[in-house]
């Protein structure tokens, strides 16, 4: 059984690799950064649609089984409370609407856990007339992967299903994720953030000691300083991640690549879906179609 997908906000695609490496198909995905779309069509064969969300007529676009929303999450985010920007984004409302006029068999959200500080929102996702809705929060890239990442996930469906958690497994330790010969740059502000010269001391992280990454965060090419790993190779023993293993930290396979600048690449991978959550939801949506033949054939 065939099942079709299209996914809005998509980025460079993560939420896509996981739902097609669970066997789904993507029939469509949407996104407005023009560099993102080149990397999602450089690396994977469905339809990129670039455009911005808030113009597109849901009647315009293809049919499909199940429909998958990540939209921006810097706006919901806890941090956003430090520099004044935690006011909620209208993109949801846009979401909504292409979901109310679509009404595919099931949906999914993809958002921070603090998208739950902002009532309108969690109405409007998770109060769909005619769909059962059931939310996961947290959910924690740190089931898989040797990153402390974790996402509110929400999963609405025409019929009602025990939807299930990922199971608790053996995350893959740091030192695996780590390149022999990364290729990274050591900004000065590494020295002064170790010195104590700006507000905080950066996260460092020692795979020796069995450690996992903070969170991948999108605008960490602007400021390396802040999340470090343990290397004894390099000055002061710490270096930045390479792209690639910001990739890794993310799921990212290594035949996915990034051919634009390490700031994108960077702002790409923080902006994207842990992989293996990804597949975690794809599993769940074939389990559900699955259950769905089953009934029909009893």
């Amino acid at each position: 059984m065939s099942i079709t997908l299209n996914s809005y906000f998509s980025g460079a695609g993560l939420m896509d690799i996981g739902l097609i490496e669970a066997g789904l198909r993507i029939a469509q995905s949407f996104e407005i950064d023009p560099v993102a779309c080149r990397v999602q069509r450089e690396n994977l064969k469905h339809d990129v649609v670039e455009c911005d969300i808030t113009q597109k007529l849901a009647l315009d676009e293809q049919d499909c089984d199940a429909m998958v929303f990540t939209y921006p999450c810097t706006k919901y985010s806890t941090i956003g409370d430090i520099h004044g920007v935690r006011t909620g984004d209208e993109l949801f409302l846009h979401a909504l609407r292409h979901l109310a006029i679509k009404r595919p068999e099931v949906y999914v959200v993809e958002n921070v856990p603090g998208m739950r500080a902002f009532p309108v929102v969690m109405e409007a996702m998770t109060r769909m007339p005619d769909y059962y809705v059931q939310t996961f929060c947290p959910i924690k890239s740190s089931t898989w992967l040797p990153q402390e990442r974790n996402r509110l996930i929400i999963i609405g469906s025409r019929r009602n299903f025990a939807w299930r958690p990922p199971e608790a497994g053996r995350a893959v330790p740091l030192a695996s994720i780590l390149e022999s010969d990364p290729r990274v740059t050591l900004p000065t502000a590494i020295a002064a953030r170790m010195n104590g010269k700006y507000r905080d001391l950066p996260i460092i992280s020692d795979p020796e000691r069995g450690d996992i990454a903070p969170c991948c965060v999108a605008h960490y090419a602007k400021d390396k300083s802040t999340r470090l790993v343990a290397d004894k190779r390099f000055p002061m023993g710490v270096r930045p991640y390479s792209v690639r293993e910001w990739a890794r930290l993310q799921g990212v396979p290594d035949w996915f690549q990034f051919n634009c600048s390490d700031t994108d690449a960077y702002r790409q991978i923080g902006n994207g879906v842990s992989v293996p959550a990804a597949r975690w939801i794809g599993n769940e949506i074939q389990r559900y179609f699955k259950a769905g033949v089953a009934e029909m054939v009893a």
